[in-house]
């Protein structure tokens, strides 16, 4: 089993930065499984989309189109970690913003941490 816990969301005015991380802890053999991991974010009354994505193995990357030059994913493997940095926010870039991790051992799975609150206002 893997625990995923995201951190680093809050309040932000337009314009301005956050960065959010995402931890996975359990399993030492299902944490080296991780194929993908993902960012996902959820508005109110939508449904919930793909952000970013980054390859654990040789950290490739794919983003959305909204936030490409924007936002940046990136992992630190050595730590199980993964950040998002945002920047130059935009009121509709506030929603939930969960992290996922596709793991291959001992089945693939879709593990979700448990969302982190993003609201760009002023």
């Amino acid at each position: 089993q893997v625990t995923l816990v995201e951190s680093g969301g809050g309040l932000v005015q337009p314009g301005g930065s956050l960065r959010l991380s995402c931890t996975a802890s359990g399993s030492t053999v299902a944490i080296a499984s991780i194929d993908t991991m993902s960012w996902y974010r959820q508005a109110p009354g939508k449904e919930r989309e793909v952000v970013a994505t980054i390859r654990r193995r040789d950290g490739t990357t794919n983003y959305v189109h909204s936030v490409k030059g924007r936002f940046t994913i990136s992992r630190d493997n050595d730590n199980n970690t993964m950040y998002f940095q945002m920047n130059t926010l935009r009121p509709e870039d506030t929603a939930v913003y969960y992290c996922s991790a596709f793991a291959l051992v001992p089945r693939t799975i879709v593990y979700w941490g448990q969302g982190t609150q993003v609201t760009v206002s002023s």
